[in-house]
């Protein structure tokens, strides 16, 4: 099968989603991490339209990016001005990289209504600008934007921009799916008819406003595409790009193209974890391919099947992008997850010990908790079977007040006392509420004889009232998320008293927290 070339826009177009903004610090060390991946194209910015992406190019062009070709991205000479006198083309130019992309129009309606002018006038912005960057040396990457709509819209006009900037000497010719509202069969049915007419080699670029972005850059690939435009994680304006991650393992695993090498693939799923660290965005753990629960099985006869073949639920194997196979444990789990649980720990139960610990969780779950989001308590339940194990403390007992002080306002203190080895630990903190007053109290406590919790961190907490039509007599859940450098865990906790959740959450945290440490560190 062809080499398919990625070009990812995640620089440029991804940074037009409303909640994203990379400083150049930000847009190199992805440039980096994209170039060492083996991106094939990585688009840094328009460099006539912000100093930011200008001052990106003056840095990268003194950088190594190895095979990667680091692109421009801006449009063609604007109407009735000669390329030479043409700011946004000389900044193309002083970016100086490789390969530009230039954009321009390819449907009627935009010529007339957006840039007020004739058509011939069009095409000839487009030729005079393709031949001005290929005379100073640089590969050119035609995008025709808007030009599925312009097709259906006036095929001939669409295509004679294609022809322009091909008799100018265009590199690449790309067809930009720019409103995002095309469906594959459609999108596949034209590019075919772009193909027959053009001897020039021809790329996509999709938007996923009807939710088919990866699917219509599939279709483009079948089509005759050998460029695929996008993202990373698919970030962009409105609803976003094409996500380059899943295209990239659809692709090479399910449609057999060479994309990149075996052992570059199983980065995948690091890759978009990194950019996702750098844009400062949750990941989306439910991603396709490199999600946490991308291979994540609850249902009970689904792991008991996979304990017997692990492809009898799963279309590939996860390690092929980086990833894992989980079994999620929940009251929807049968002893097959408790077991594959327990294996993944090292630890070996027999068919009554499985069974006693899903029934309590399945108890739990009755009482309000749940697990799908705290495997760590799950996992100290399990550490707790170990013949060996010791509990590093034991709760004797703790109190909480909060009361207005005049003076200081609103005001929570909590004392803790637990039994750490043969000693008694009594210790008081104050916090900005009851919990945190709670989870500070009980770190002092035990940090004296754990001085790796000094490490630990309480990151997010999360309380949902479970039967809201009891009102304040509902029974509560509480999910703590902590972390430790790159070591992160959730537990949980419920109760009709949240006081009583919370510290249910707070002191498993703290004691897998010692476990999970304690092993990293042996």
């Amino acid at each position: 099968m062809p080499q398919i070339f990625l070009y990812d826009t995640t620089l440029r177009d991804g940074t037009q989603r409303e909640d994203l903004s990379l400083s150049i610090g930000d847009k190199l060390a992805i440039a980096r991490r994209l170039a060492d991946f083996g991106i094939h194209y990585i688009e840094g910015g328009w460099p006539g339209s912000n100093p930011k992406d200008a001052e990106f190019f003056a840095r990268a062009v003194r950088l190594d990016f190895g095979a990667t070709k680091i692109t421009a991205f801006g449009s063609t000479r604007h109407k009735h001005t000669q390329c030479e006198k043409d700011a946004n083309l000389q900044a193309l130019l002083d970016a100086a990289t490789p390969a530009v992309t230039l954009v321009g129009k390819s449907w009627d309606y935009h010529v007339s209504q957006v840039l007020t002018t004739t058509p011939e006038e069009n095409l000839a912005m487009i030729r005079e600008s393709v031949a001005y960057m290929k005379s100073r040396g640089r590969e050119v990457i035609f995008d025709a934007e808007h030009f599925f709509d312009g097709f259906r819209a006036n095929q001939e006009f669409a295509l004679a921009t294609l022809q322009a900037a091909a008799d100018a000497g265009a590199d690449w010719l790309v067809l930009c799916e720019t409103n995002g509202g095309c469906l594959p069969w459609q999108v596949e049915e034209i590019v075919r008819a772009v193909a027959q007419r053009t001897g020039k080699p021809i790329g996509v670029h999709c938007h996923n406003d009807s939710g088919c972005a990866v699917a219509n850059s599939l279709a483009a690939v079948r089509g005759g595409c050998r460029q695929v435009q996008g993202t990373i994680n698919g970030y962009g304006e409105r609803v976003g790009n094409a996500n380059l991650v899943t295209i990239l393992a659809n692709l090479q695993l399910k449609m057999n193209y060479h994309v990149v090498s075996p052992e570059r693939l199983r980065e995948l799923t690091p890759l978009s974890r990194y950019v996702a660290e750098v844009v400062n965005l949750k990941f989306d753990e439910h991603s396709p391919y490199c999600g946490h629960s991308a291979f994540a099985h609850k249902g009970g006869i689904h792991v008991a099947a996979m304990l017997k073949a692990q492809d009898s639920y799963q279309h590939i194997d996860p390690a092929l992008v980086g990833n894992e196979m989980r079994s999620v444990i929940s009251e929807l789990s049968g002893r097959g997850n408790i077991v594959h649980q327990a294996q993944s720990m090292g630890i070996d139960l027999n068919r009554e010990e499985a069974q006693r610990v899903l029934n309590h969780i399945k108890h739990l779950e009755h009482e309000g908790f749940t697990f799908d989001a705290a495997e760590a308590s799950v996992e100290l339940m399990l550490h707790r079977l170990r013949p060996d194990y010791v509990h590093p403390f034991d709760l004797i007992d703790f109190f909480v007040i909060t009361e207005r002080r005049q003076s200081r306002g609103l005001l929570s203190e909590a004392t803790v006392k637990v039994k750490v080895g043969s000693e008694t630990k009594f210790t008081a903190a104050e916090g900005n509420g009851p919990v945190h007053a709670l989870a500070t109290a009980l770190r002092d406590a035990l940090i004296g004889a754990y001085p790796i919790l000094e490490t630990v961190r309480l990151t997010d907490y999360k309380v949902r009232i479970l039967d809201s039509a009891s009102g304040t007599a509902s029974a509560t859940r509480v999910l703590i998320d902590f972390q430790s450098g790159s070591e992160a865990w959730t537990t949980v906790g419920a109760s009709p008293n949240i006081i009583e959740a919370s510290w249910r959450a707070l002191s498993d945290s703290m004691e897998y927290a010692l476990v999970r440490l304690k092993n990293k560190l042996d």
